[in-house]
């Protein structure tokens, strides 16, 4: 397999020297989406664990290999790329990596991980969720190169991609991803983070629907400067980045407990706003992050009709009422709430659809609604969300959104991999 030099904006001569530009590796299924030899047509994404293992393993072999995974990593069979690598020729897995909900993807969320040794192989697993949130030089002791394998969601408020680039620039060893699928897409929406809002949630200047795969937002990050490593991308074969979810042929695993299909995922970038609000955004019901709801919303029925007024596209709204399980915002209660149905997952955008539910509901209820602490700020990646919800200017602040999305659209073109 051909090492192809990612495509490079220009850098001054300081930059070319400080920046390690990430490497394409050419799949066997030619990125325009050819057929592969013998004339057959892929009907199957095959992701990067696989294209790695078919023809590029000599990436590894010889070699101690770090692995940051959880149970989304795994070929279109169901095994896990812990096993997969730990069986292949040539190839010494010396450490396990672990990011947000742990290993095998079932810890809640925001629950600190802690250290342990996997059962199965008996090799070290390192939590990146916990005491520190990058590899350590003492765990990268026996560490030559590490590699990432984690489906994401393709939302900027989720932490997976943030250890990858997080551990990227911490190891100063070569860093591997095994590329996957977008949920959601090419599409681009939303505001940009503002660097005074960094958090673990957001850790870079980047849309809350970026439209990227995990390599290719790396490859964005490396190339214009704002992570230093040496990065190789191992592209995924057959993949174009217009498809949905269903396109690709692969099976839906749960990325965390509560995005439990594509609808879910889809909404995630809209829905997830009401984590910094005294209002659920579903966890603990059959509807997580697909419904809002609070004991006070007894008016459900007319803000659904209001937000089916405005028409807002690939989305209906409707009232019902639901059991919210003990433990999670309202726990133990049944509480009226507004579901949010996705009649057409081209059209919908669900930072649109978060921001105009904010405001529905804070419009007729100011005094039961409540922010917590700065999470919309560190959600939305600025002040400008909270401001337009309180005064009602979210016309003028989607305008804004639509503007900055735009000019982050333009600036990753150049490190996409994948044809539309």
């Amino acid at each position: 397999m051909t090492a192809l030099p990612t495509r490079r904006p220009r850098l001054t001569s300081g930059r070319r020297a400080a920046l390690a530009l990430s490497l394409l590796l050419a799949p066997a299924l030619g990125a325009q989406g050819a057929p592969a030899p013998g004339g057959v047509t892929p009907t199957v994404v095959t992701p990067g664990v696989e294209v790695l293992l078919a023809d590029s393993l000599h990436l590894l072999r010889g070699r101690r290999v770090g692995l940051i995974t959880n149970h989304t990593g795994r070929d279109r069979r169901g095994t896990s790329t812990i096993d997969l690598l730990h069986r292949a020729p040539g190839v010494r897995l010396t450490a396990l990596f672990g990011p947000e909900h742990g290993l095998r993807g079932v810890a809640r969320g925001g629950a600190h991980i802690a250290s342990a040794v996997d059962s199965a192989t008996g090799i070290p697993v390192h939590s990146l969720y916990g005491a520190t949130l990058v590899p350590t030089p003492a765990m990268l002791a026996d560490v030559d190169v590490l590699v990432y394998d984690i489906q994401d969601v393709g939302a900027r408020v989720y932490t997976y991609v943030w250890t990858m680039a997080l551990a990227a620039q911490a190891a100063k060893k070569p860093f591997i991803v095994l590329d996957r699928p977008n949920p959601l897409g090419d599409r681009v929406e939303g505001g940009v983070l503002e660097p005074a809002f960094r958090s673990f949630t957001g850790q870079y200047p980047v849309a809350l629907r970026y439209g990227l795969t995990p390599g290719e937002l790396l490859r964005y990050l490396v190339g214009s400067g704002q992570v230093r490593a040496e990065v190789i991308v191992v592209p995924m074969r057959g993949y174009r980045r217009t498809m949905q979810w269903e396109d690709t042929g692969l099976p839906w695993v749960s990325p965390s407990p509560n995005i439990r299909d594509p609808e879910a995922a889809l909404l995630y970038p809209g829905t997830v706003f009401f984590e910094a609000t005294n209002v659920s955004e579903g966890r603990g019901t059959e509807r997580p992050l697909r419904t809002v709801g609070a004991a006070w919303l007894t008016d459900a029925p007319a803000i659904a009709r209001a937000l089916n007024a405005r028409r807002l596209p690939g989305v209906r709204f409707r009232a019902t009422t639901r059991r919210v399980g003990r433990g999670e915002e309202f726990g133990g209660a049944t509480i009226p709430m507004v579901d949010v149905d996705v009649t057409s997952r081209d059209s919908v955008r669900p930072a649109d659809v978060g921001a105009e539910l904010l405001r529905a509901i804070y419009a007729r209820h100011p005094k039961q609604f409540r922010w917590r602490g700065r999470g919309i700020e560190e959600l939305a990646g600025s002040r400008a969300l909270r401001r337009a919800v309180e005064r009602g200017t979210v016309p003028a602040l989607l305008a804004a959104w639509e503007r900055q999305s735009a000019e982050f659209a333009r600036a990753v073109e150049p490190y996409r991999l994948y044809p539309r």
